[in-house]
């Protein structure tokens, strides 16, 4: 058999092969008969009854999500401060599950075994050096390895950026609410009902930091997490800011003025910092892109003259 023959067959075992696994892991562990036996010996508790369907769509990949984690124990960081900066990243991201590192790092791993596998198949048709093979099938693999991680990181800029965009207007919703008479719970609460629709990032935090504090944890603990939950300096130190006010007693009000002022104003200085930069940055398309336009239409009728009067001398 000639490679023209062998890799439709090579193709078409891994397609079977890799669908066999994805459906052997998305599908129940146990049959109908387990499950009508279960029901016999443990009836369901009210709580289990009045559960809606959607638990039940969530454990349709359940299997596939512990697949997933148990490849990542491969990649897990051995010290505790590699897992809580792993953690910490997540959290940035968004993803604030138990298993959470887990999962990432077994989505690098088949990420790594999918692309490095296509590599491996892609080279195998580029000539008969086997440098180059390995070298496709090398670089594949490392955009496999390193490409969750890239996702990671863009999904928390992009995370980061809209909380930014979004924290001083939920500051001046909240001093408005403080300075009417209402509580720092009440105020979050109030920024969360009323500006879910275009932060919906600032708001999940804030509802998360409302359900902490409304199941008892201390409020110098919740607001730490958020701040370190979202990874934004300014939630840091908005946090810090609060932290102190509840603990000497000062004014929350003028605590989140002083606080919408100065990220106010930290605002104008970036925004004007951006335009000071525009003058250097504008120097690069100006010289690839608009310089030879230019000098290509100024001197281009000068230089066909130039050429024929020498054309003619000659």
């Amino acid at each position: 058999m000639g490679e023209i023959n062998i890799a439709p067959i090579l193709a078409f075992v891994g397609v079977m092969i890799g669908a066999w696994f994805l459906l052997n892991a998305t599908m129940s562990k146990t049959s109908q008969a387990e499950e009508r036996l279960e029901r016999v010996a443990r009836p369901k508790s009210l709580a289990e009854i009045e559960m809606k369907a959607k638990p039940e769509n969530a454990d349709r990949y359940k299997g596939l999500k512990d697949a997933v984690k148990n490849m990542g124990g491969m990649l897990e960081p051995q010290s505790e401060l590699e897992k809580n900066t792993l953690k910490v990243k997540l959290a940035n991201a968004g993803f604030r599950s138990e298993a959470a590192p887990q999962i990432y790092q077994g989505a690098r791993v088949i990420c790594f075994v999918v692309l490095g596998g296509f590599g491996l198949v892609a080279g195998y048709f580029q000539g008969d050096q086997i440098q180059v093979k390995m070298m496709i099938a090398a670089i594949f693999g490392m955009i496999g390895f390193y490409g969750p991680s890239l996702f990671l990181s863009m999904t928390i800029s992009a995370r980061q950026k809209e909380i930014f965009l979004t924290l001083p207007d939920a500051l001046d919703l909240m001093v408005v609410c403080v300075e009417s008479g209402l509580g720092l719970d009440a105020a979050m609460r109030k920024v969360t009902e009323e500006m879910k629709g275009h932060a919906k990032v600032l708001c999940e935090e804030f509802a998360l930091a409302n359900l902490q504090l409304q199941m008892g944890r201390p409020r110098r603990e919740v607001l730490h997490d958020l701040g370190v939950r979202t990874g934004v300096d300014d939630v840091k130190s908005l946090a810090a800011i609060l932290i102190q006010a509840d603990r000497f007693g000062s004014s929350i009000a003028t605590a989140l003025r002083v606080q919408s002022d100065s990220m106010r104003t930290r605002r104008k200085q970036i925004a004007e910092e951006k335009a000071a930069k525009t003058a250097v940055q504008l120097i690069f398309p100006l010289v690839l892109f608009i310089f030879p336009g230019i000098f290509v239409v100024l001197v281009g009728p000068a230089a066909i003259l130039i050429a024929k009067n020498l054309g003619n001398l000659g």
